[in-house]
């Protein structure tokens, strides 16, 4: 089931499960398989309602066999919800460079995820023992930068990294950082939140 946290204009769970249908309809078209016309037309008239007109960020995941298969995103973006959503589809479908593009075999049976972002925000604190304060397990996406390093974990990732200290060390090691950076207290924090969506399919 979706989850919805914070968002200016909240969009509904059918409305996430248009956002599905728009990365599973660009990735068949680029594995030569699109959807039948009618499907096509019936989904881009939906997708004219003027909240998918806004800009967002967002992070196209797709899970085979219970296991991460792809995630490219973007944090913030000038463009409409439903150009981000199909370019991060593709992007990651084709381009992640931790694994090799998509197969049509694996198409069928992966499962795609969509979260769309909040804007994020700047998160002040004063030392590593008021980070751990201010963080939300289960709410935040956090972006951590320390010189030219940078990274970020979507809320999600709370479910494999309860522990506040895990989560950032884990954060920190996916940045090129040591794991006890985080430490130091000077990291630049941002968090964000997310509207999590996953594509309803049939047993």
């Amino acid at each position: 089931m979706p989850t919805v946290t914070s968002r200016p204009t909240p969009l509904t769970p059918e409305e996430g499960q248009l956002l599905i249908r728009l990365a599973r309809a660009a990735i068949a078209e680029k594995l030569g398989c699109p959807p039948p016309d009618e499907q096509l037309r019936s989904l881009q008239a939906r997708l004219q309602r003027p909240i998918f007109a806004t800009p967002a960020g967002t992070f196209v995941t797709l899970v085979l066999d219970g296991s991460l298969r792809g995630c490219i995103g973007t944090l913030a973006s000038p463009e409409p919800l439903v150009r981000n959503v199909r370019e991060n589809a593709l992007n990651a479908a084709f381009r992640d460079p931790r694994f090799p593009p998509l197969t049509v075999a694996e198409f069928q049976q992966v499962v795609i995820e969509v979260s769309v972002l909040s804007p994020p925000q700047p998160l002040a604190y004063s030392d590593c023992d008021d980070l751990l304060a201010r963080i939300r397990p289960g709410v935040d996406g956090l972006i951590i930068r320390k010189g030219g390093a940078s990274a970020t974990f979507l809320p999600q990732v709370w479910k494999q990294l309860p522990r506040r200290q895990d989560f950032l060390s884990h954060l920190c090691l996916k940045a090129g950082l040591p794991a006890q950076a985080w430490r130091e207290g000077d990291l630049d924090v941002e968090t964000y939140q997310v509207q999590y969506f996953e594509e309803e399919r049939l047993a």
